[in-house]
């Protein structure tokens, strides 16, 4: 299991092991997710990587806002 520890500067790098597996590039953007005392880093999709996700989807039966409470 790769590990890291944080700089003083409050910096983690993230293991070249993890990355490579991720597939993860520099400048890529990131977001975190508090879950407890655990934090899940998950990458931030583009545009492209999104397109064509809902492709297909059922729209009947859909609530719009107008119908919440």
């Amino acid at each position: 299991m790769a590990s890291a520890t944080l700089s003083s500067k409050f910096q983690i790098s993230i293991p070249k092991e993890v990355r490579d597996r991720q597939h993860w590039n520099a400048g890529q953007e990131f977001v975190f997710i508090p879950k407890g005392k655990a934090v899940l880093l998950m990458p931030v999709p583009t545009l492209e990587e999104l397109h064509g996700l809902a492709e297909g989807a059922n729209t009947e039966d859909y609530r719009d806002r107008s119908d919440r409470f």
